[in-house]
């Protein structure tokens, strides 16, 4: 300990010679002054150390950026980040840490080349230049390159990895909450698998103490889903925090904002009712005082949790109301038609009882997306059923559905598990309903939904809440959903396996509802 100690001191020291001027301008930290006393005493007392680092600041100016930032920003391919260790460029400030985060987003659905790369001598000159550096590397990096490094795997006895660790604990003092937030969200789970357990004992210590300074809902729910299970003091804080004590006193822009959070993350609060009941009592005079795009983004909320009653659905639904919405060509407008589309699809599928308003049947159907762009999982994915099904009639791809989703693929099964040609059904779920033959008996309709990285909850397999509705709505429509997780098709390495995959989720997905 008093070795580091004594490093980091000499560290500081370095930063302040290289950049103070002759006379101190204000706000300059002078540690020559305690240079000698601090590093004569470190040997015996190396808590007197940590004391004069802690208690002092030291302030290193933004770095000018080079050229080397832009190469590490549109880098596109692991070879051209690790080749700017050849090309004569200096990797300094913070740069090789840099380096390792892109790295580590690259990498996100490549598993498969993780292993190769531990073992390229560039990638250890990177990780022993990272080290060298830790101490000058942002507050802000810092914590991402932790997150990277979990996630490009290295071994939980990695020296690099240690000494990232070693160096988060040093500053959790002085991290932001956000930061605290950002490791609690990306990392949290990586240490409790990897026994980092002093680190994540320290992490939930600070986010207990300092909760006060959290500033939005979504923090707030990002923390309760992450980490309120490993610490009960820490979930206690939380929940005098999602407002019950003092529900009265609680402004209805602060209530909106966490609905919105807690949809978004798909969370109910442990006592769920007593929440619910709050936010309709708040809602039930101020929902039509609210601005009409919030409006529907709050009851977009309350239809994510199923919390949505009939008489703010036929607010939103009403003619006079979403005709400020239909057919603008305002990209904010379109988003909230969309929302407007998914209200409705919920009056439609899962309140029986609803008698209307509903949206006009011209206006039904995702709106168009001009940045849409085929992702390689979708296109693998199209690949391998086409080949699958044997014919171009037994299925349907980018299907759009009244109910303002986007099925990747249409087929359907007779009673023998055949696939049958789609043309001549009837199909009432298109935007344009077509077809006019009925089913036959026994015959099953099957949609495929891929599952991309962004639409999870960071790095769980929960999906977020727009997605958890959407599955909803399309199996509420009558639909058998063959679920195709990112993170399953990824350890996938040959096209039969692909194959076969998709067979067994077709059967599985066959013999549950058989099993109902």
């Amino acid at each position: 300990m008093a070795a580091r100690l004594v490093k980091r001191c000499t560290c500081l020291l370095r930063q302040a010679t290289r950049l103070a001027p002759a006379g101190p301008p204000v706000g300059q930290l002078r540690l020559a002054g305690v240079a000698q006393k601090t590093l004569t005493s470190s040997a015996t007392s190396p808590s007197s150390l940590s004391q004069h680092v802690e208690k002092g600041q030291v302030f290193t100016p933004s770095p000018e950026r080079q050229e080397v930032d832009e190469l590490i920003e549109k880098a596109t391919q692991p070879e051209e980040l690790l080749g700017l260790l050849e090309g004569g460029h200096s990797l300094s400030q913070g740069h090789a840490a840099l380096v390792l985060i892109q790295l580590s987003r690259l990498l996100s659905e490549r598993p498969a080349d993780k292993a190769s790369l531990t073992q390229d001598v560039r990638f250890q000159q990177l990780l022993h230049l990272v080290n060298s550096q830790i101490t000058a590397v942002w507050h802000g990096t810092l914590v991402k390159l932790l997150r990277s490094l979990y996630t490009l795997a290295l071994p939980a006895t990695s020296k690099e990895l240690r000494s990232v660790e070693q160096e988060v604990r040093w500053r959790l003092r002085r991290l932001r909450y956000k930061h605290l937030a950002f490791l609690a969200e990306s990392s949290a789970a990586h240490m409790q698998e990897r026994g980092s357990q002093e680190l994540l004992a320290e992490l939930l210590l600070h986010l207990e103490r300092r909760w006060a300074e959290i500033e939005d809902g979504r923090t707030l729910v990002t923390i309760m889903m992450r980490t309120g299970h490993l610490s009960e003091p820490l979930m206690n804080r939380l929940e005098d925090k999602h407002t019950l004590s003092r529900g009265q006193a609680v402004a209805l822009p602060h209530l909106c904002n966490m609905l919105l959070a807690f949809a978004r993350l798909n969370f109910r609060p442990e006592q769920e009712d007593r929440f619910f009941g709050l936010v309709h009592e708040k809602l039930g005079p101020g929902l039509a005082s609210l601005d009409p795009g919030l409006q529907v983004d709050v009851l977009w909320a309350l239809c994510v949790l199923q919390q949505a009653r009939e008489a703010q659905l036929q607010a939103v639904l009403r003619p006079e109301f979403h005709r400020q919405f239909l057919g603008s060509g305002s990209p904010k407008d379109q988003s909230t038609f969309q929302k407007l589309l998914h209200i409705n699809s919920t009056a439609r599928l899962e309140h029986p009882t609803y008698t209307g308003p509903l949206l006009p049947a011209s206006a039904l159907g995702p709106q168009p997306s001009a940045d849409r762009k085929v992702t390689p999982f979708q296109k693998e994915l199209q690949e391998t059923l086409k080949g699958l099904l044997g014919g171009s009639d037994r299925g349907s791809f980018e299907v759009a559905t009244q109910f303002g989703w986007v099925l990747d693929a249409e087929v359907l099964l007779d009673a023998d598990g055949q696939f049958l040609p789609l043309r001549d059904f009837v199909a009432p779920h298109l935007t344009v309903p077509s077809g006019s033959q009925p089913l036959p008996p026994r015959a099953k309709r099957l949609a495929f939904l891929r599952w991309e990285f962004p639409n999870f909850n960071s790095r769980s397999k929960e999906l977020l809440g727009r997605f958890v509705m959407a599955r909803r709505h399309v199996l509420a429509a009558g639909f058998l959903v063959v679920d195709v997780p990112y993170y399953e098709w990824s350890e996938l390495k040959s096209e039969w396996q692909k194959g076969a995959y998709l067979k067994d989720k077709v059967r599985k997905a066959v013999a549950e509802e058989l099993a109902k």
